[in-house]
This record gives structure tokens, sequence and C-alpha cells, in this order.
């Protein structure tokens, strides 16, 4: 007994309980390892097994700070570059041809770790057209980006020569383009295996977004495991694409939606989420970066503790895949969602990273052409993971977008990119907190991207509407995290979002405008 962990129990309990023909039952010898125990007196005694331990080793974030940034942000030295293998496959490629624009950064600059010309942001910001244009007379600054970000020319061009050259559908053809746009569209699959460092390509299911994947898994994993009073555990920081559909399946299931609560710098108290955690919580589904303080989360810790209950857990990474490395396998979730509009892909394209175990487990959602081996009136026959989740004519040119865009990341390093907004925050941090007038929302210690304020006496939206006569685009609402605001006492807050191809310039300009707001208002 003794080679069984706790996630092998709570995951034994899904086949045994749910799927307890011989199929799934070979499946569940292969989740456990063959050690000679019986598995249906594993599953009698499971009550007695999963008792949870008096106190859990709790480690801290596996994030990183970035520390002290000097220069640009790298110190100037004479070390020899350090290669990432984890992140950096698609960097390998050289782009030398003329599909890139006239000043790309993929093309023209080195990617080496030595001195600031390691992140040349001019450079970067030549790639993106739509930054060089003016709005009310004033140069754009684009500080939406938690919202949805620019795209590269690289991107534009890859989207561009799909539709010019390979546009076919996929996998039903004998002819050459149907060949060549089903090798673009799996290779796009392949693309974000390596970047996301899943297992296989077969991990990866393509949806619209990260709402999509959500709903996905609560209609597929949710509508198969969750019963009467069992326990579901989101966060107070998640945005509502991670709350609502939970919610709705608890209510439809009978089941209990548990909340883990924040603290007054919006970060999760982990021995209040503790406390949640049972042998009744089935899954455990949370951001690793909140979306409105840009609090990150310590997942990797949260994950650890979820599994010591046997839970499953979803995270949602839809404001982290842009700005902090990821690694599915390290972090060990079951299920990991994000969309291509958060990381320079476009909008109607995003993931769904999910264990082999579990997709060959949980049911398709919708039905079609595509997902299916064989099809009577009687029975379909479905075709295995990641195939039977994608019904239907997929988004072919805009997964060959993601792609492209996840080529361009891995070649300016997300490593860089993570120092760098780290900096540009710190930096927003301390300027905006400067001024007499306005109140900064939130203040977790492990953050990234995310600067939330309010001017007391200013609606926020007046306050959006002011700073675009300024040129300056950015959001001012509930960002869809109602919940979150609310906890730290507002209804709505004003949000500059980073990206690496913002500037230091660019935050003073935003001070500057507040400044003056501010002083409207006297």
């Amino acid at each position: 007994m003794n080679n069984i962990n706790w996630a092998d129990i709570g995951h034994l309990r899904e086949i045994l309980e749910h799927c307890p023909n011989d199929e799934n039952r070979q499946i569940a010898s292969q989740i456990v390892p063959d050690d000679g125990v019986d598995l249906t007196g594993v599953f009698a005694s499971f009550q007695q097994l999963i008792e949870p331990a008096t106190h859990l080793q709790t480690g801290g974030s596996t994030f990183p700070e970035a520390g002290e940034l000097t220069g640009l942000f790298f110190p100037d030295d004479d070390k020899a570059p350090v290669e990432d293998s984890r992140l950096h496959t698609a960097a390998t490629h050289e782009f030398a041809d003329a599909d890139y624009s006239q000043y790309s950064f993929m093309r023209d600059q080195p990617i080496t770790y030595n001195g600031r010309e390691t992140f040349d942001v001019e450079a970067i910001r030549k790639d993106f057209p739509i930054l060089h244009q003016k709005v009310h007379g004033k140069e754009l600054i684009w500080f939406d980006n938690a919202a949805t970000t620019q795209k590269p020319q690289h991107v534009i061009d890859a989207i561009s020569h799909h539709y010019e050259h390979d546009n076919s559908n996929i996998h039903r053809a004998a002819h050459t383009l149907a060949a060549r746009s089903t090798d673009a569209y799996e290779g796009a699959r392949k693309k974000i295996a390596t970047f996301i460092n899943a297992p296989s390509e077969e991990n990866i299911i393509f949806v619209r977004g990260t709402t999509e994947g959500i709903n996905l898994v609560t209609q597929t994993y949710g509508r198969k495991f969750i019963q009467p009073g069992d326990d579901i555990i989101v966060s107070t920081l998640d945005h509502h694409a991670n709350i609502v559909p939970w919610q709705q399946l608890a209510k439809e299931k009978q089941a209990n939606l548990l909340v883990i609560p924040i603290n007054d710098k919006g970060e999760v108290i982990l021995e209040e989420y503790e406390k949640l955690l049972s042998s009744r919580t089935k899954i455990v589904s949370f951001a690793s970066v909140n979306n409105t303080f840009g609090t990150i989360s310590p997942v990797k810790t949260m994950i650890d503790m979820a599994k010591r209950y046997g839970a499953r857990v979803l995270i949602d990474g839809a404001q982290s895949v842009a700005h902090t490395p990821t690694d599915v396998q390290e972090l060990d979730a079951d299920f990991f969602v994000f969309s291509g509009h958060k990381i320079y892909a476009p909008n109607g394209i995003g993931v769904v990273y999910g264990k082999k175990e579990l997709l060959e487990l949980i049911p398709p959602w919708q039905g079609g052409g595509n997902m299916i081996k064989d099809v009577t009136f009687e029975e379909t026959i479905f075709n295995g993971p990641p195939a039977k989740f994608e019904a239907g004519t997929p988004n072919v040119a805009d997964a060959v977008g993601l792609g492209a865009a996840l080529d361009y990341v891995s070649k300016v390093g997300i490593h860089n990119i993570e120092k760098y907004e780290h900096y540009l925050t710190e930096y927003a941090r301390k300027e905006l907190g400067q001024i007499d007038g306005i109140q900064l929302i939130g203040n977790p210690r492990e953050r990234i991207s995310v600067v939330s304020f309010v001017i007391p006496g200013i609606p926020t939206p007046e306050v959006g509407k002011l700073l675009d006569e300024e040129g300056i685009a950015l959001r001012a609402g509930h960002h869809c995290a109602q919940p979150a605001l609310r906890r730290l006492g507002v209804e709505a807050s004003v949000r500059p979002s980073f990206s690496f191809y913002n500037t230091t310039e660019e935050i003073d300009k935003l001070v500057t405008a507040v400044k003056k707001i501010v002083a409207s208002k006297h």
C-alpha cells in the first residue's frame, strides 16, 4: 500500500465510482502502480486511507522574484549566453527570410543573455504596426494588455500566408492544400505542447479561448464526476469565466461551491484554503495570475495541497501564459487553459491542456465531424483525444497564428519578458503611488503586469474616457472580476496593464495625465 499516494487514491475513486467496466479498470491499473494490490479492496478501504494529514507541508511560490533591475534590466557582463531548453525550442529555428516585417526583432536581434542589447524594446515595438498611430492627435499608448494583446507583423503575416496559399479544411482530403493546412494546424499543436512543456501534442485541445476551455472541462469532467455533496473550490481572485460555469454545475449537481478568501492586499490566504479542502473536494479551479491586481498565486503549493486530498486541479492561465514561464508537468496540473489573444495571437483561438488519462476517461462535449471514427444510427464510435473534443471545421488560420505568436515569444524569451514586465509594473506602482488624490487597489507581494487604482470623487468610466483623450487605452470597469474588487471595497477600478512593448516613457505620460485629471476635480 505504500506505493499509492493521495492523488492516486483520488483518481482511482473517479474510475471505480463512475467507470466500473473492465476497460476503465485497466486504465486504473495504469494510473496506480501494479504492486499486487487488489483495486476493489483499495476502493473499499478508501475512506480510511484518505484521512488528511494533520499538518500540510506548504512551500513557497514557484514563481521567482525578478529582484532589483539595473540598466534596462540585465547587467552588462561577459558571461556566456544561457540556454533554456524548456521554453526555447522554437527559438532554435532561424527566421532570416523575407516573411517577416522590415524591422523584425526576430530577424535582426541576436538572442543572448548579455547586457541590455538582449531586450531592445524599440526594436520590438517596430514589429507591432498597430502601435504606430495617433488617437485624438496623441500617440497611442496601449495599456489594455490584460484585456487583449496586440499582434506582431510575424503573426499577421502567418495568417495572411495561410489564407493566400494554404487555406483548406483539414484531415479529410488527399489534395496538397489539405496536407499543407493539416500540417500547419498540427504543427501549431506541437508548438503549444513545447511551449507549456506538455508530454505530447495529444494533450492539447483547441478551443475558442479560456472561457470555452473552462466550460469544456465543466461539461465533460464535471458532468461525469461531480456528485451531490461534492465540493468545487474556486478563488475570490477569479475571473467570472472561472466562477459562473462551476456555479451553474454546482446548482445542477447539488454540489457545493466553496471560495478561497483573500486578504486586504489581494492575496490568497493559504491557511483558509487548507480549511476548505477535504475528502469531498472533487476539483479546485483557480487563476495563476489575477487580472485585476496582478496577483501571482502560489500555484504549485496550491496544487500540491489539493492533491493530498485526491482532488483534480484546473489552472486558468489566461493572465500568466504571456508573462511567466509555464511548465504543466512541473506544476502537475490536471487541466491548464489559456487564450491566444492574451499572448499576441488572434482572437477566437485558445487551448485546453489535459492529462492523457483524464482526456481518455471524459466524454466529448460537442458532436459532429472530425471527432468520430464511425457513425451508424445505432451507435457512434469516437476518436481518441484530442480529436474527440474538436467537433466540426476547426479554426485553422488562427491556430497557425497562435503557433506563430509562440514562436515570437520564444524568440524574445519568456524569462526576458517576465523580468522586463516586472520592472515596468514596479515602476508604474511607484510613480502612480506618489500622486496625491488616487488610491491604489491591491498590493500583492508577488505581482506582474497590472496596476489598479481609483480617483475618489471621479467615476471610473469618466477617468477612462479622459485618459482616452490623451491617447491612453486602458480598462475602466469591473474587469469581469466583481467579487475580487468588492472584497477590496470598490465596484470598479482603472486598470493599466503592461506588455513587453510598453515603455517607462509611456508610463510617465500616464502619470502626467492622471495628475491632470486629479487636479481638475479641485
